[in-house]
């Protein structure tokens, strides 16, 4: 996906009211799908859509939180910070500001995925 792919699926996904109500619900916790679609008074489906959207873009990152019951669930999390564009010399440029990760695993995971 070249530059211009990817600021135009960053720009529909933030279009999207449910994609943007989904960002602020995890900029403020880590919640899972299920408060999402309550939250958000919207179905299911429709939160799990965005948020495999969201997830492409790494807009927001999930973690797999475990239960006593042996079954385990996602939660997530905002990573966008700020979105700047700027027009300069007949070209929009965009920086996307994302949270840098504290744990330990995600910076591994981050690091691996700049190598590849």
């Amino acid at each position: 996906m070249d530059e211009a792919d990817r600021l135009a699926a960053v720009a529909e996904l933030l279009a999207d009211p449910y994609a943007r109500n989904i960002l602020a619900a995890a900029s403020e916790e880590a919640v899972d799908a299920a408060m999402l679609a309550e939250r958000l008074d919207a179905d299911p489906s429709t939160v799990y859509r965005r948020l495999e959207a969201l997830e492409e873009h790494d807009l927001v990152r999930s973690r797999v939180r475990p239960r006593r019951d042996g079954h385990h669930y996602n939660v997530y999390r905002t990573r966008l910070r700020r979105v700047t564009v700027k027009l300069e010399n007949g070209e929009y440029q965009v920086d996307i500001e994302r949270e840098t990760p504290t744990d330990p695993a995600d910076r591994l995971t981050d690091l691996f995925e700049e190598i590849r």
